[in-house]
């Protein structure tokens, strides 16, 4: 089971050999293939060999690809998810709008009431049952943007009155990179199902790649906005980052057991895109959160 997330952060060169990923720097390092979930390549002076991509694209490895500032800026997308791709995204364009409709309040209730756990484990109490209350008032397709009304109460309550998602500051910095790692994740899931990110429930962007995977992050955003809420953001570099990145390594429940972030989005993507076929909602496999290492 892949599980490392792999971060080459120094100028090298990196081969494939004998089932392994071989990192020539300074030192040579060997990795195995089969451990690794995400590779990200921080150091646009990294290069690749042709037979370590196409092997990474095999094993269905999610690879990352960084600019000079460290940010994410493309990845490695293959062609095809699965072997029943066609089948599956025929499926996809036949997904019934009302059912789409459905799901999307569900994901949408779902992400806005673990917002308000999370305010009323901090002792945000009055913000909290603001959020309740929005669930409630949620209709099919949240045309009445619950959602946009419950974020700005939600982030008001975590990081101050003054602040704005729009705000130029290390901690809009994170969130954005913290929600980046968990996309990276839900594409690789989506691409290896076989459907396609640019074909969403809701999203519908013309310019936007991951509109599918936009509308299935939504209730895991909650991880990143805690490890940003409590840990030292007031600069971000490096060690902010790999912080970040370690959230997929996170254990939360889901469907009766313990799994690491990177399994739970396996297993929940997979139940929307059974509710979806099936036209039943009662599918949905949603997360609880454990208490992070802040809450202990």
């Amino acid at each position: 089971m892949s599980w490392r997330v792999v971060v080459i952060e120094s100028q090298s060169k990196l081969d494939y050999k004998m089932g392994y990923l071989v990192v020539r720097g300074l030192e040579t390092k060997r990795v195995l293939l089969d451990e690794i979930a995400v590779l990200l390549i921080e150091n646009p002076a990294v290069s690749m060999t042709g037979v370590l991509i196409a092997a990474l694209t095999e094993k269905k490895i999610k690879v990352i690809f960084c600019d000079a500032k460290r940010n994410p800026i493309a990845e490695l997308v293959p062609h095809h998810g699965c072997h029943d791709s066609s089948a599956k995204i025929r499926s996809q364009i036949a997904w019934e709008q009302t059912v789409k409709d459905s799901i999307w309040r569900d994901i949408v209730s779902e992400k806005i009431r673990k917002q308000a756990d999370f305010l009323l484990k901090i002792g945000c109490l009055e913000q909290a049952r603001m959020l309740s209350g929005y669930t409630e008032q949620i209709e099919l397709a949240d045309t009445t943007n619950r959602e946009g009304h419950a974020a700005k109460v939600y982030f008001n309550a975590l990081f101050g009155m003054d602040f704005t998602r729009s705000k130029e500051c290390t901690t809009n910095a994170a969130l954005n990179y913290g929600y980046s790692v968990i996309l990276s994740a839900f594409n690789r899931e989506i691409v290896s199902s076989g459907y396609l990110t640019q074909l969403g429930i809701f999203h519908s962007n013309m310019f936007n790649h991951y509109n599918l995977s936009c509308d299935l992050m939504e209730p895991f955003r909650i991880l990143v906005d805690r490890e940003v809420f409590y840990g030292d953001f007031s600069v971000f570099e490096s060690n902010q980052k790999y912080i970040l990145w370690d959230v997929l390594n996170h254990y939360i429940l889901i469907n009766g057991t313990n799994q690491t972030v990177m399994n739970a989005i396996k297993i929940y993507s997979r139940s929307v895109f059974e509710a979806l076929n099936d036209a039943d909602t009662s599918k949905i496999k949603f997360y609880k959160l454990k208490k992070s290492n802040y809450e202990l």
